[in-house]
């Protein structure tokens, strides 16, 4: 089932907040060779709650959030406006590990955004600028042109940002982290947030799972 030597996971010495932990397990993973590690799969419902899913690139991870971003006008943008609350999952083969996370989405300030989108190459704003994300095309052509066209606007205005990229970040609420195992007893972490009245302040509940 899994090739290669895996690695330990001792969830007794695991670190407090789940933030650290996804760190030291994503250079663990730069480590082991696999490509695109801050690639990641976004999960959204639409509003008749038909799930969708993609590969998206985590763009950030801190005390405050999950970030990412989105075109406004795409599907996952209209579905995060009409349900605020996704889920993340992370999987990385060469060690047999994913990290699963969810929780309610806020989009950042608009300036948050912008910086985001001018940081993007210009071929990637120039499919942005155009707004078209998963609608019909006609021919690659058509594409072609299109994306032609607006790179060159992009190289007359690089200040140019398109009011519709939005940052995202999603406060988890739950995060667990799977260890794969060749016999099948996989180790599974969870963190689960604590609540406001629970009595034991901010900060994040940890527990096994069955695998």
């Amino acid at each position: 089932m899994f090739a290669g030597e895996l690695p330990a996971f001792h969830p007794h010495t695991a670190p407090s907040d789940p933030e650290q932990l996804f760190v030291d397990w994503l250079f663990e993973a730069v480590d082991a060779g696999v490509r695109e590690p801050h690639a990641m799969t976004l999960s959204t419902v639409d509003p008749e709650g038909n799930p969708a899913a993609r590969v998206l690139i985590l763009k950030n991870v801190d005390a405050d959030g999950w970030q990412f971003a989105v075109h406004a006008g795409s599907p996952k943008g209209r579905d995060l406006a009409a349900h605020g609350r996704a889920a993340l999952t992370f999987y990385w083969p060469q060690l047999a590990r994913q990290v699963r996370v969810r929780g309610p989405v806020a989009a950042e300030p608009p300036e948050r955004s912008a910086a985001d989108f001018l940081a993007r190459s210009p071929e990637a704003r120039a499919e942005a600028l155009l707004g078209l994300q998963s609608g019909p095309l006609t021919d690659l052509a058509a594409r072609d042109a299109a994306t032609g066209a607006s790179l060159e606007r992009v190289e007359r205005e690089p200040g140019l940002v398109t009011p519709e990229w939005t940052l995202y970040s999603l406060h988890a609420e739950e995060v667990e982290f799977w260890q794969g195992d060749r016999q099948r007893n996989h180790t599974r972490l969870q963190y689960t947030r604590r609540g406001e009245g629970e009595g034991e302040g901010d900060g994040w509940a940890k527990q096994l799972l069955w695998p």
